[in-house]
């Protein structure tokens, strides 16, 4: 059996070539001649596979290592027969993380408590329903919003987006789906934002086209919008540089980049892989990625603040402000340079490791934050009380 699989695919080539014939190539070599004899196709959400790509080609199965699938065309496998599978949930536990570390630097740089702040959760799937979590472990009230799960489970804690607008945050974790009752393009629009209350803080790390572009850039101008962290933008590789300019916090589409949540989409598709063309093979995937190098984290007794001490925590794991900065660079350059700079900045990222691989070690006196900090994800002990 041939794969062509993408090979910024972390483990992407050690995951397949025990079961076939595996082919690395480059994100944007995905043609119709290189995929013709191909029995697997691996991609990424950069690779369009349709019609243009497949016609005439024998691929019997596609596997995306992303949660989304805007870019694939399912009308066109299910027509052909060819099985497809993607990744779901495979990177919720890194946008957990990644809008944790966002929150945490916000009340860090700007000198507020998240401790009372009211957030509303639009879309409780598999990030959703971490972030409310989180987010509760913070301190922090939670409205959620899912009108699919309201309607089949009929549970009154899914309230009315409208219910939403007075929260102090509003984070977005929706797929984007262009048609149907719960349609999200521009499902952030004009009207949207003028429902929200003065002063929120805006998040989005589901797909840049739920919001509204002009729209968003004007609620930010009006002071709608205090603090705006964006991951995913509309037009990705050539986004909005006005918009970047804009926002508080801007990162290359990469919440869902730590090792685990890539590694953890290789070990979906490779099973889905298994289980149609009914291979038996088993695969090690902890095995494969090990632990990081260092992965004690030493509290000083400094610190006093509990979101400090938690800002100082996350940030040893990930420096969002880094991710910031290396976007905000696009700006300096040339406008025809700037969509591949986007590109290399998210098939060329760092490692970055899940907060499950790391121990906390909390000075006594705040035994109080244990819970919280494991919560989070972390291993935590408490040092001993000097005498």
């Amino acid at each position: 059996m041939k794969f062509v699989v993408d090979k910024n695919i972390p483990l992407v080539e050690k995951g397949f070539n025990s079961i076939g014939d595996v082919t690395t190539i480059e994100t944007g070599e995905f043609t119709p001649d290189v995929v013709r004899d191909a029995d697997v196709l691996v991609v990424r959400s950069e690779t369009k596979v349709n019609k243009s790509l497949l016609d005439g080609s024998r691929v019997k199965f596609v596997g995306t290592a992303t949660i989304g699938t805007d870019h694939i065309d399912l009308g066109y496998l299910k027509s052909k027969g060819i099985t497809f599978a993607s990744a779901p949930g495979c990177n919720s536990n890194s946008v957990k993380e990644y809008i944790m570390a966002a929150l945490l630097h916000l009340s860090s740089i700007k000198s507020f408590s998240l401790k009372g702040k009211t957030i509303g959760v639009v879309g409780i799937g598999n990030v959703g329903s971490k972030v409310v979590r989180a987010a509760e472990a913070l301190g922090m009230t939670v409205l959620q919003n899912d009108p699919p799960r309201a309607r089949t489970e009929g549970n009154p804690i899914f309230l009315p987006l409208d219910e939403l607008m007075l929260a102090d945050i509003i984070t977005l974790h929706v797929p984007l789906t262009k048609t149907g009752e719960d349609a999200t393009y521009h499902f952030f629009d004009e009207k949207r934002f003028a429902k929200m209350k003065t002063g929120v803080i805006f998040i989005n790390t589901s797909r840049g086209a739920v919001v509204e572009t002009t729209a968003l850039k004007k609620a930010i101008m009006n002071k709608r919008i205090v603090s705006t962290i964006i991951d995913v933008w509309e037009n990705e590789p050539k986004i909005d540089t006005d918009l970047l300019q804009s926002v508080t916090i801007g990162t290359p589409h990469i919440a869902g980049y730590s090792l685990e949540g890539k590694t953890n989409a290789v070990r979906m598709i490779r099973e889905a892989v298994c289980k149609h063309f009914n291979i038996n093979s088993l695969w090690n995937l902890e095995d494969e990625i090990g632990a990081p190098d260092e992965i004690n984290i030493f509290v000083p007794d400094a610190i006093s603040s509990p979101e400090k001490i938690l800002n100082f925590i996350v940030n040893r794991c990930y420096s969002i402000e880094d991710d910031n900065e290396r976007l905000s660079g696009m700006r300096t350059l040339p406008y025809m340079f700037r969509g591949e700079y986007f590109k290399k900045l998210r098939t060329g990222y760092h490692i970055r490791r899940e907060f499950t691989n790391f121990t906390v070690h909390l000075p006594h006196q705040h035994e109080p934050l244990k819970e919280i900090v494991r919560t989070l994800g972390f291993k935590c002990f408490i040092k001993e009380k000097k005498d």
